[in-house]
């Protein structure tokens, strides 16, 4: 088995989460999530991305306006609707029962022989 993989999929696995989180004080074209994951170690292509957005979008959770841009193409600017808001909330309240729970059983000795 390889660790690379392993890694990944953790990634992949809270890469939603972190959009949500990412967009919960303002919008922000794709560019800038980007930038904000990139500067948390969470290193995720365009490729991945634009689907994860689509996704989410679809779902209810994202909306998106276009803006214009003075160096280049009008920019695409996602930002959560009330059910994204609502939805990240009870993440949020998941993601923390889930690092105690993982936390409990990463540092806990065994007491069994």
């Amino acid at each position: 088995m390889k660790i690379e993989n392993t890694k990944a999929q953790m990634r992949k696995g809270v890469l939603e989460y972190c959009i949500l989180s990412i967009l919960q004080s303002e919008d922000a074209y794709t560019s800038e999530i980007l930038g904000h994951l990139k500067n948390a170690k969470l290193l995720v292509v365009e490729g991945t991305i634009y689907p994860l957005l689509t996704r989410l979008k679809n779902a209810g959770l994202l909306n998106y306006r276009w803006e214009e841009s003075t160096s280049g193409p009008p920019r695409k600017y996602y930002g959560l609707t009330e059910t994204g808001k609502l939805f990240l909330k009870e993440l949020n309240t998941t993601w923390s029962d889930l690092v105690n729970a993982v936390t409990l059983v990463t540092t806990t000795k065994s007491t069994k022989k």
